[in-house]
């Protein structure tokens, strides 16, 4: 029989914390192994018992979660899935604690706390697993803009530091478009990605998996780090170069023509590969509307969505680079993409953004070199 996989709960409501418990004792693979009301009893009990996953609240009394979270990656590393209310009526906080080395996050009901966990349960034990699994690095703060944040927007021409990845592309970035997908250790992911585009890159559209209302939030925050404009995809916009479109969380999102213009689709359809947004539909759209203009890149993030559509686009004539199993949180779907032979080239996460430049830059008119 295989080792079950050893939980603590953390979290300063008994009901939430015995609710919790029950659910993760009712699966055959996981037993909650303790209990703690704070994040100081917690500490001595992580250290007694060595938890493989550890699900945190955020407001406790004596020390909240995000000031232990920050102080447990720093320690000692370890999976964390955050479950609170908080997650869902601050998704700043939610943003912070992935920031911080959290796995995942799940958003606890404000009302019928029981009723709402046992319709959750699934979910939650669902990101357990991926966590158990999940390689959890500590977080290192992504390198800011060699640019100015001032020089957001800027007409083409505004000088770049010597060597920076400001370098500007010109022309090259008005018939080109970026196409990421990414899910459970994404948003970490995309935002190492972006913060390295210049102000003149060609258009990115992103889907990550989140569920409505964290993308507005994920957004913002990106566009305050970035050099180019971050914002959520909004039905019927046209597709810009120096802009990236995030898929709103809860809502498919795809691109496509309009005359000359490439145009955002924001709409309600029903989940494809269980998500909602889904890559598989952006990377699909793509791949139909874009061809051999598209770039794709599939970061690290559990299961297999959007690795058949990478394909699709790389048959279509895109170039493809997905990230390498050492630097991805959970190595599930940039695997499937490269089983799917969808990849042009599989790279360090840190190494993608440059490898993308450098292809934009020496190669308009891209020539494929396959794996």
């Amino acid at each position: 029989m295989s080792k079950k996989i050893r939980v603590i709960v953390v979290d300063d409501s008994a009901l939430v914390r015995s609710l919790l418990a029950e659910i993760i004792n009712r699966q055959s693979d996981m037993e909650c192994i303790g209990t703690a009301n704070d994040p100081l009893i917690a500490r001595e009990m992580i250290r007694e018992l060595n938890p493989d996953v550890i699900t945190l609240d955020v407001e406790m009394p004596r020390m909240d979660g995000i000031d232990f979270l920050g102080r447990l990656m720093r320690l000692r590393p370890m999976p964390v899935l955050m479950i609170s209310t908080l997650t869902e009526r601050g998704a700043e906080v939610t943003m912070r604690a992935l920031e911080l080395g959290a796995v995942d996050f799940v958003a606890k009901p404000r009302v019928g706390v029981a009723n709402g966990l046992q319709d959750l349960a699934n979910q939650i034990v669902d990101k357990i697993r991926v966590a158990a699994v999940a390689q959890v690095h500590r977080a290192v703060p992504a390198a800011r803009p060699a640019m100015a944040p001032a020089a957001k927007g800027a007409a083409p021409g505004v000088a770049a530091a010597p060597g920076s990845s400001a370098t500007l592309l010109g022309r090259l970035s008005t018939e080109k478009v970026i196409a990421i997908g990414a899910s459970t250790g994404g948003t970490e992911a995309i935002k190492e990605v972006l913060v390295q585009m210049p102000a003149d890159s060609p258009a990115i559209v992103i889907t990550q998996h989140m569920p409505p209302g964290f993308t507005t939030s994920f957004a913002a925050r990106l566009n305050g780090l970035c050099q180019i404009t971050v914002k959520e995809a909004v039905q019927g916009e046209r597709i810009l170069p120096g802009h990236a479109y995030i898929a709103p969380g809860g809502k498919q999102f795809s691109i496509a023509r309009s005359g000359a213009n490439y145009v955002a689709v924001v709409n309600d359809e029903p989940p494809v590969n269980r998500h909602k947004p889904s890559v598989e539909v952006l990377f699909k759209s793509v791949a139909a509307c874009v061809g051999r203009n598209a770039f794709g890149v599939m970061l690290t993030g559990m299961g297999a969505d959007g690795a058949a559509a990478m394909r699709e686009m790389k048959d279509a004539g895109s170039y493809n680079y997905v990230q390498d199993e050492a630097s991805c949180i959970v190595f599930g779907m940039p695997r499937e993409a490269i089983a799917h032979g969808a990849a042009d080239e599989v790279l360090p996460l840190t190494q993608i953004a440059s490898a993308l430049l450098g292809k934009l830059r020496t190669s308009p008119d891209h020539v494929r070199h396959r794996i």
